[in-house]
């Protein structure tokens, strides 16, 4: 059997100090490309994660604990304790990278701060993810997705017209913000070899979201409109959203002029695009209520499988909208590995997430189950050079 092909973060350390998600995911990230990522925890409790997030299968450990720290060995310290703290700083100083998610100011109140591991260990990229950044007025707010969605202005753009307020169904905050990190890691190690020095990175789920609010700042700065929930409809064109038909919906995206005709051809209006309300872009967005009405009094005829059949054949992008079990069972999902199946010591075979990066020469790999609770502390320390009478201390305590 061949060797598997190097992973392209090869030889990198990660020292992974976040709980919940912005931070593991940002690590984990960093570890399906191949760093080796050291999950230091809180002995007896570890990630909060762990035991406070919901649904759990065989195990102590939640799903959502496992959903997120894939590819990581895990180190319990109380950096409270001396000896501890000794152990850490030992490690510290073979690491490339330090993420961590605490309040701002609590990590320099640990003595584990940018500054003062910069001073020691100059090479180090620290990289802080909080709920609003380090400065600022909101700066020691608590940092939880929802509060960022509410606001970075994601909560007021999501929903149907007239609705309440609705958060995004996937943690955006989060899962933005820690993929913000990931690229700020990957480029203070581009400017290392240039420089030979590390640097600090701060990001927030408050920014995190914001950063993705393209459309709606487009809107805002260009017309001087506030943004309004639109449901599933475009921002800046039409018809781009989910439309009836008679048994579901199904995705469509008429949002250019050639494409718009297609549609109207494909489902037996071809009156609609000499139509005065929709014979522009601008028109079709002024008229979006009496667009729908017409295009769905047609959809009405047929289903959803009809429909995409169609459509599909008339080169109109369309799609059905899946629900999650509907997703993990189309054939597309499984043949981009979108879902794999790893051991796990005490759940077995469990599934998790695939890798959305396909890299043609040094592909990333799933090589590690989501780590127990101070599973690797002796292994990690030895390796870091820590003695063996301290090992027996931190290990023992």
């Amino acid at each position: 059997m061949n060797d598997p092909a190097p992973l392209p973060l090869e030889g990198l350390r990660v020292l992974d100090l976040t709980q919940v998600m912005a931070g593991p995911f940002c690590c984990q990230v960093l570890g399906d490309l191949g760093a080796d990522v050291v999950k230091v925890e809180p002995p007896g409790v570890g990630d909060q994660s762990r035991r406070s997030m919901g649904m759990r299968m065989k195990g102590e450990d939640t799903a959502a604990f496992l959903a997120v720290n894939r590819n990581k060995r895990s180190v319990a310290l109380d950096l409270k304790d001396d000896a501890h703290r000794d152990a850490f700083s030992a490690l510290a100083g073979t690491a490339d990278v330090l993420v961590e998610n605490f309040r701002p100011g609590v990590a320099e109140r640990l003595g584990i701060g940018y500054e003062a591991l910069h001073e020691r260990h100059p090479r180090l990229v620290y990289a802080s993810i909080s709920g609003f950044g380090q400065t600022g007025p909101y700066a020691q707010r608590a940092g939880f997705d929802l509060i960022a969605q509410g606001l970075a202005g994601v909560m007021s753009v999501t929903g149907e017209p007239g609705g309440d307020p609705v958060k995004c169904g996937i943690p955006i905050s989060d899962l933005s913000s820690g993929l913000f990190c990931a690229i700020g890691v990957l480029a203070a190690l581009r400017s290392r070899e240039a420089t030979g020095r590390g640097q600090r990175i701060d990001t927030s789920l408050f920014e995190g979201a914001l950063a993705l609010s393209i459309w709606e700042t487009a809107e805002l700065w260009a017309t001087g409109r506030t943004p309004q929930a639109l449901g599933s409809a475009h921002r800046l064109t039409a018809p781009y959203q989910a439309l009836r038909t008679a048994d579901g919906h199904i995705t469509v995206g008429g949002n250019n002029d050639r494409l718009w005709r297609r549609l109207c051809s494909a489902i037996g209006r071809d009156d609609l695009p000499e139509d005065a309300r929709f014979a522009t872009n601008d028109a079709r967005m002024a008229e979006r209520p009496a667009l729908v009405a017409e295009l769905e009094a047609a959809l009405a005829a047929h289903g959803t499988d009809h429909w995409v059949e169609t459509l599909l054949a008339a080169g109109v992008p369309v799609g059905p909208i899946h629900d999650y079990r509907e997703v993990f069972e189309d054939p597309h999902t499984l043949a981009r590995e979108m879902m794999v199946e790893i051991e796990h010591p005490v759940e077995g075979t469990v599934r998790t997430l695939g890798m959305p990066l396909k890299l043609s020469e040094t592909p990333g790999r799933i090589r590690r189950h989501a780590p127990l609770l101070g599973e690797h502390t002796t292994e990690v320390l030895r390796e870091a050079g820590v003695a063996e009478a301290a090992i027996a201390t931190v290990v023992g305590s």
